[in-house]
């Protein structure tokens, strides 16, 4: 009986530590549509796909046109979008109001899970 006693202390000290570290996990983006950095015709809709089911009552977006094509000075422009969750619970829709025209563009979220800790990032693509 004994000498099973380190591995029942070494088993409950592992189940213990990936129980507090899935307690304490953050939403990470683990994918977008468009693809960060990519150069795509106008979206329709800009999905966020992340690692943890999302509050959507905390969670959001912005989508900034961050440059125009032959306009050097273009200052930062905020775009009139609808932001929605999806049948996906871990995914966040943006969807444009109005067809996005040629230029750069940031997507500025703030995801929150069920351990309530805001995470922020940005995704940048390139409408031709």
């Amino acid at each position: 009986m004994h000498a099973n006693r380190p591995l029942i202390h070494a088993m409950t000290a592992a189940i213990a530590a990936l129980a507090s570290s899935l307690a304490f996990a953050h939403p990470r983006l683990e994918s977008s549509t468009p693809a960060d950095k990519a150069e795509v015709p106008a979206p329709q809709k800009i999905e966020l796909r992340f690692s943890e089911t999302l509050v959507t009552q905390f969670s959001g977006a912005n989508l900034v046109m961050t440059g125009m094509p032959g306009m050097a000075n273009h200052a930062p422009m905020k775009m009139a979008v609808k932001v929605s969750g999806s049948d996906d619970p871990k995914t966040m829709v943006i969807t444009p109001t109005q067809p996005l025209p040629p230029g750069s563009y940031r997507v500025d979220w703030r995801a929150v899970s069920s351990d309530t800790h805001p995470v922020n990032g940005n995704v940048t693509f390139t409408v031709k």
